[in-house]
């Protein structure tokens, strides 16, 4: 049996006025980072229930192959890769990290 499939999950806080500037810089971030061994797809989400006049909320779910892949990436890319957003956005968001294993996944049968 195959190791089953790692979400790597970042939820995102942000201020209003850096959202259009941070989603344009994360389009790009994403695209290096699905350049990286293991990773299969990303998605990115905005969570508008939580949003405020002061707090955007964003999450970026990673699918990445087995968990040898994501260890490679958080000791090998992540801190370079963190530095970036830290460095241009400085003090206007906050991130979190969750990482999960997919046990189940289900698609509709078509025809």
């Amino acid at each position: 049996m195959s190791e089953p499939l790692i979400v790597y999950q970042i939820d995102l806080e942000l201020k209003p006025a850096i959202v259009d500037a941070y989603a344009a810089w994360l389009k790009e971030h994403v695209t290096e980072i699905l350049a990286l061994p293991g990773f299969l797809r990303a998605e990115v989400l905005e969570e508008p229930a939580r949003a405020t006049e002061d707090l955007r909320c964003f999450s970026v779910r990673f699918v990445l192959r087995d968990r040898d892949s994501l260890e490679h990436y958080l000791r090998e890319h992540a801190p370079r890769l963190r530095n970036q957003g830290a460095a241009l956005f400085e003090g206007a968001f906050s991130s979190s990290r969750r990482v999960y294993v997919v046990r189940q996944s289900h698609s509709p049968r078509i025809g």
